[in-house]
This record gives C-alpha cells, structure tokens and sequence, in this order.
C-alpha cells in the first residue's frame, strides 16, 4: 500500500471511520500486469474481473476504463455493470441457482455469455432465449476434482462442492445432448474454478490437464476458462506468485497441454477477483476502549464482523499497525476485537502492537476483497464509506450509512386479506 500513514490520519479524519480504502494506483497496475501478460499467439485469451470481490459502480468503471471483462454472479453485480454502460459482450454470468427473472433481465441486456451450472438453468435459459426472440452464449461449469488446498468454505472444485457437473456425469452428457435440437443456446466452451486464495501452480497445472482433455471430444476450438482465486499476501506465512510470472506460466503450460494432447482453443479465460483489489484495499478504525483480562488484552474498535466477516468465517488472518506508530516497537500482544454483540466478533487475535489508547486508528491491511461486498447490517451497524486514493488525491466513490439508510425499506402498511 502507498498511502503514507499521515494520509490514513487525514483520510481518517475527512471521512470517518470505519472506513474502506483503495490505492487505485495499486489496482490499475495489477490489472495492466494481467492484460499485459496474459496473451498467447495461439489463440485469444480475456482477463475478467470477478465483481464478487468488490462491487460499487467506481470499481465497475475503472474495470471497464482498462478494457477488461467482467464475471458477474448475481442480477445486482449485473445491475451495476449496466450502470456504468459496460460492453455486455464482455460479461459473463456465473451461479449455481440464477433465478428466471435474473436471466431475463441478462438476456434482455443481450449479455455475452451465460456459465451453465447445471441441466435445469440450460433448459430454462433456451426457453427465455426463445420467448426473447435471442441466441446466447454458454459455457458449462464442471467440477473437476481439483483438491487446491484451501480452507473447505473456499474451495470450489471438490466432488462434495456445490458447483458445476462432473465431465463424466449423465447431467453433463444430457447437456451436451441438448444441443442436437433446435435451441437458442450455442454452446462455446467449458469452466472450472478449483477455489480461492489459492498459491500452489501445480493445482492450476492439473486443471489445465484435466479440461484440455475434456475438450478433444469435440472438433471445433472452444472456449476454455480455468477460473480464478489466485492467493494474495494478508500476513508473512502468505507467499504469493507475482502476477506477470503467474500470467507466463499459465499460458506456457497451457500451450503445452494443447500441443501434448493434440488440442486447439479459440479463447482462454481467467477470472482474477482478490487479487486486483485484495492488497490495494485497508481499513481504518478508531479505537474505544482498551480493556485487560487476565489472559488477554483487548483494543475495541468502531468496526468489527459487520464491515469484515472473513475472521469469523475463514478464520482469516490478517496483518494491522497503529496509524503513526509503526515504526514504534510492539511490545503488546493485543486482540483487535469489534463491537457487534458477539463473541467471535474478533478482527485479529494476538498481533504485537505498540502501546495504544482510546482514539488511536488501527489500519488493517488487505482488506479489499470480500470486505464490502460481504459487509452487512446486523446489530443495525451502518455500511463505512469507500475511497479510492490516487496521487495524493482521494475520492469517495460510496457514500456511508446513515440511521435513516437502515430503515429507508421498512413499511407499516396496514393488515390485508391473503
């Protein structure tokens, strides 16, 4: 992160806290490190955003500004997209369970492509493309039996996993027969996503393997996406393959698989989410109380579970300083804990940290993915504001919270007969 902890204590100061931070600096040159690097003469190859990690309309239009393709799993993320007059031939549309009135909504928008999770979502999508007068796009999700050892909530590919068909299965092969009548899905290609904060190559090499052979059952070049999730640092124990290396390896080794296995693709996807926003993102917080028991010592802050649920759900661990003490030496083993009524309401536990006292901020590092977008209002907390910073300047790009926000929906409409 390149913002100075001078800047955190004005940003602080000018916008509150708790508060979401990005560096767009940080996140245009990880987009430009995919884009530049993610190329093959063999065939063409997209770089799409997965919005799931960080989703406002700023973050949607930087996206575009820099001629990336967006994944999209849900009508709000596809909402925002249209917002912000996204190319719809650049989007795809991902989940396991897409409602009717989703899918109507993306083919009304003529979207790019629908990833098909399973044979019910295929017959329903070629009805509405048919009631809508459309054709679309699709790829099918499969679930490969990659093991990218990452925490189980996180992995995607297992055989127990929620998404996407076995290549093997009668699903799959129904799918596949579905095509030889008269229907208004064209079918382009196959998916895989094996997980998130994933750091091991060798996991992505045994997809690669896996899906190229898959492909040789037809003769026409498809589409192959191999999905995302690569790992970024949240603390030291986290060892991160540099974004250009990554790219390289990635397409070598899928020239490779093709050249061994005598395949040809028309286009390669990859869907980078955490890893443009994960490291360009931290939080502020202001700290209350401070409170010493006999086996802990706790620092309360104005945030917590709301605005970061990853720690209770992952058991996700992070890494934090004082604003404008970090060069001061850290002498206190303290846990960052929130204020939500809950016990598993803890932010970081056991960091050393310098001696600090009500009113004092605490930045926590990568926060930028999974942090908004997974933010809720229990305990009626408010939603923090969002700033992107870039060459000293900083801009709000989402409004906080405020009491009247959390009930702006709430009605009392009088009692009718059902």
């Amino acid at each position: 992160m390149s913002i100075s902890h001078q800047q955190l204590g004005k940003l602080a100061d000018k916008f509150g806290t708790p508060l979401y931070l990005y560096d767009q600096n940080a996140m245009e040159s990880k987009i430009k490190a995919y884009l530049d690097n993610f190329k093959s003469d063999l065939f063409q190859t997209g770089v799409l955003y997965a919005s799931k990690a960080f989703s406002c309309k700023g973050m949607i239009q930087l996206v575009k500004d820099m001629g990336m393709c967006l994944d999209v799993v849900s009508g709000g993320e596809l909402y925002v997209a249209q917002q912000v007059g996204f190319d719809m031939n650049k989007v795809y549309f991902h989940g396991n369970n897409k409602s009717k009135s989703e899918l109507e909504f993306a083919l009304s928008l003529d979207i790019g492509t629908v990833v098909v999770d399973n044979y019910q979502e295929l017959v329903l999508l070629d009805k509405i493309a048919k009631d809508l007068g459309k054709k679309v796009k699709v790829l099918f999700r499969l679930n490969i039996g990659v093991d990218a050892h990452t925490h189980k909530y996180i992995s995607t590919a297992l055989f127990e996993s929620k998404f996407g068909m076995m290549p093997d299965s009668q699903e799959f092969a129904d799918c596949m027969s579905y095509f030889s009548g008269d229907a208004n899905v064209v079918f382009d290609g196959i998916h895989c996503h094996i997980g998130s904060q994933v750091f091991e190559i060798n996991a992505y090499k045994l997809a690669v393997d896996k899906m190229v052979a898959i492909l040789k059952q037809w003769n026409t070049p498809l589409t192959l996406n191999i999905g995302g999730g690569f790992g970024v640092r949240y603390t030291n124990e986290d060892k991160p393959i540099d974004t250009a290396e990554l790219c390289k390896m990635l397409i070598d080794y899928v020239h490779k698989a093709l050249d061994e296995q005598k395949v040809s693709i028309n286009k390669l996807l990859i869907e980078p989410g955490r890893s443009i926003v994960g490291e360009a993102g931290s939080t502020i917080y202001t700290i209350g109380f401070t409170k010493q028991i006999p086996t802990k010592s706790f620092y309360f802050v104005d945030g917590g579970m709301t605005d970061n649920i990853r720690p209770a759900l992952y058991q996700a661990k992070y890494d934090c300083d004082v604003v404008g003490k970090q060069n001061e030496p850290k002498t206190n083993k303290v846990t960052i804990a929130g204020k939500c009524c809950e016990s598993g309401d803890l932010i970081i536990e056991d960091v050393m940290l310098p001696p600090a006292k009500s009113g004092d901020r605490i930045v926590v590092y990568t926060t930028g993915a999974y942090g908004y977008s997974m933010s809720s209002n229990y305990n009626k907390a408010t939603t923090p504001a969002v700033v992107f910073v870039k060459d000293g300047n900083a801009k709000l790009v989402v409004k906080r919270q405020t009491y009247q926000d959390l009930v702006a929906n709430d009605v009392n409409d009088d009692w009718s007969q059902l």
